[in-house]
């Protein structure tokens, strides 16, 4: 490692980007960077290859994707290994984050033909002669820009939709993850070889602008939220669709009925997993007053058995510390309270977990997304405040609920894309189920049948089957038709609920 190099942090060197370990600075390994040249002939060799890959139809994509899944399953100890030498988040969790993107792989290849495949529609009065038919085609090429948190099966959720509905894909990972989003590529090129279905395209900012002013037909962007308004900027000079999945600022409501331990529990997993560098990981538990105490003290029972380097690992971004630590530093400022770690938490590459409480609803470690292993506790009254304070966020991504009686009338109420009652983070799991959110957390849905449909066109056919019995869009009609046309619409919706 040279004097300046700082660990965790991408470099080019000779045409290659470079990435290392945040933990240790060990090299993780290098890709070739792309240029904007580079960019637009990978979309070139990408559309051909669509037309090959569309051409195998539902049967044919469904067996070569699910050999992909067969390789990822037999190879999960080699990606886990990749993924803590890059990142060095625990090998544990790579390995459930790639048994989750198996989960993706599975159900897209399974189910497309159901959801995309062409059907027939009700034919309608004023149109009896003709049928209806709906069926969806692919954009062609589909642009995926992956985040690091997750390098895995976060972009595995659009990569195969966007294959599975007949799209090839030209993958841009993360700066930071580059060796990762190559090992799924590689792979894939494995199992189909014939074409250059699932390409990568590795660099910094300047690629992923590339890679929207390409000519690709769509793009589907995980990252923050700020870089998401730059990834729309640039689609829409070219009116290039996108899936936007941005920021976070989850919340946990434990209701009075709740099962505390189990509570506390899920609360640290769902925000310390990671190092609480999850998209829609849990900052802000809200307890209702009669388990507030209990509650803080399981959190910080469990919180507190957890040791950086091992359960917890690095941040991997290295700035992102500045922003963990200015977040303690005002919630303590403005009179927080650290039950379990607080300022001395913060040793870089490592956050220790951090328990606030009492911290004021308008500092940052309340209002904007941390991104680290920390937890803010709040008491409320009731679960009615606790809904309140839980929806004051320009943020809508998941959340969760604990409780037994009120528990989905509350999860229907929380202003976010996904609930999980009495668990968290479970819905990323579920391959029938969308993923995404509202507000500055972004639109657009990946997984389940909704995200399949995001990767193709609706197109509407009609077919006559035969001659017109009251002719309504032709300039042959005459008034005694269209006096029967009015009296069958008066005869069929008059009066009808």
């Amino acid at each position: 490692m040279t004097a300046t190099r700082v660990p965790g942090v991408p470099e080019i060197e000779d045409g290659l980007l470079l990435s290392t370990n945040p933990a240790t600075g060990e090299e993780a390994g290098r890709v070739p960077v792309a240029d904007e040249k580079a960019v637009a002939q990978a979309v070139e060799r990408a559309r051909e290859a669509a037309a090959w890959w569309l051409g195998l139809g539902y049967d044919g994509r469904k067996a070569r994707l699910l050999r992909w899944r067969s390789l990822l399953v037999g190879r999960i100890d080699e990606l886990a290994e990749v993924t803590h030498r890059e990142t060095g988040k625990p090998t544990a969790d790579a390995v459930m984050e790639t048994v989750a993107a198996v989960e993706h792989v599975d159900w897209a290849a399974r189910h497309a033909r159901k959801v995309l495949g062409p059907r027939r529609t009700r034919t309608r009065l004023l149109l009896a002669e003709h049928s209806g038919h709906l069926e969806y085609q692919p954009y062609g090429v589909v642009g995926v820009i992956g985040p690091w948190n997750y390098p895995i099966v976060t972009p595995v959720g659009p990569i195969s939709g966007a294959l599975a509905a007949g799209n090839a894909v030209i993958f841009k990972p993360s700066e930071y993850t580059p060796v990762v989003g190559q090992w799924l590529v590689d792979t894939f090129a494995e199992v189909v070889p014939e074409h250059p279905v699932l390409q990568a395209v590795h660099g910094f900012g300047d690629v992923g602008a590339a890679l929207c002013r390409s000519g690709v037909g769509k793009v589907a962007f995980t990252g923050s939220t700020a870089t998401a308004k730059k990834v729309m900027a640039a689609c829409a000079e070219n009116l290039v669709p996108v899936v936007i999945e941005a920021g976070g600022k989850d919340a946990l409501i434990v209701d009075a009925d709740a099962d505390v331990p189990a509570a506390a529990e899920a609360a640290v997993w769902g925000g310390m997993t990671n190092a609480g560098q999850t998209c829609i990981g849990i900052e802000r538990v809200y307890a209702v007053a009669p388990v507030y105490d209990a509650l803080v003290k399981e959190i910080v029972a469990k919180a507190g058995k957890l040791r950086t380097g091992e359960e917890i690992g690095p941040i991997t971004m290295p700035r992102q510390i500045d922003t963990i630590r200015e977040h303690i530093d005002d919630a303590l400022a403005r009179g927080g309270t650290a039950v379990l770690g607080g300022a001395d938490a913060v040793q870089p590459p490592y956050v220790a977990p951090t328990v606030l409480v009492d911290v004021p609803a308008d500092s940052t470690e309340i209002r904007e997304e941390t991104f680290g292993p920390t937890l803010t506790i709040t008491r409320v009254k009731d679960a009615e405040e606790a809904i309140r304070l839980a929806n004051d966020t320009p943020y809508g991504l998941g959340g969760a609920v604990f409780g037994k009686k009120n528990a989905i009338r509350i999860a229907r109420r929380l202003r976010a894309g996904m609930v999980a009652v009495n668990s968290t983070l479970t819905f990323v799991g579920m391959g029938n189920l969308p993923f995404g959110g509202v507000g500055d957390s972004g639109f657009g849905r990946i997984h389940g049948e909704d995200g399949l449909r995001e990767f193709a066109r609706p197109k509407a056919i009609t077919v006559r089957r035969g001659p017109s019995v009251l002719p309504s869009m032709t300039f042959e009609r005459t008034p005694a038709q269209i006096a029967t046309i009015v009296k069958a619409v008066r005869l069929l919706y008059k009066g009808r609920p």
